[in-house]
């Protein structure tokens, strides 16, 4: 179980750690393999201007969710890191589903595609049945599960997706190859964790 104290970092040196994690909400989940990361100084950050009513839980404590409605029609799942009163998280973009497939599948209108079940964060919080009830609820204790699991050798990294500010940000990571992406990372080298946050601080 991952603890308060693994957040209690910058949002892009987290987001790379998580690359690998079983993540289980109730009676469903996965290995996440897709993530970005945002914090306050970040023009396409949620709390680039400071806190409000939707972003409150983005500004801690760490190892909490964040939840808002992407566009009034998605729901999106963040994990809140940092220090508290510094709004930044990690969204989390995709998992590859392994358990509560047919849960999942029914929350998902039936889709037969497992590569669609969870492949972007939409579609990721419609299958975990996830929804602003979820908002500033701890990571560290039921509905969720967050376990260490397989690490994959390196880490893909690259802009994050739908921007129009902060577009040039790389602190999208994923799994190289995974099937279960929301969207493929470019052909470069992939690197380490956690050098590839660290790099993208500087």
């Amino acid at each position: 179980m991952l603890n308060k104290a693994f957040f209690a970092r910058h949002a892009a040196l987290v987001a790379p750690e998580l690359i690998g994690v079983v993540l289980t909400i109730g009676d469903a989940g996965g290995i996440i393999v897709e993530t970005e990361a945002y914090d306050e100084a970040d023009p396409a950050s949620h709390t680039f201007n400071g806190p409000t009513p939707r972003n409150l839980a983005m500004f801690g404590p760490p190892g909490h969710a964040y939840v808002y409605r992407s566009y009034g029609i998605h729901w999106c799942l963040n994990f809140v890191c940092g220090v508290e009163g510094v709004g930044e998280a990690v969204l989390i973009r995709a998992i590859e589903p392994t358990r509560g497939l047919d849960v999942m599948r029914e929350r998902r209108g039936g889709i037969a595609d497992i590569h669609k079940l969870c492949s972007g964060p939409g579609r990721l919080c419609q299958a975990l049945g996830v929804d602003r009830e979820f908002d500033r609820l701890p990571l560290d204790t039921l509905p969720f599960r967050l376990a260490a699991g397989a690490r994959p050798p390196a880490v893909a990294t690259g802009v994050r997706v739908g921007l129009t500010k902060g577009a040039e940000t790389a602190w999208r990571f994923g799994w190289p190859g995974s099937r279960f992406l929301s969207r493929r990372f470019p052909p470069v080298p992939v690197t380490s964790v956690p050098s590839a946050a660290r790099t993208a601080l500087r």
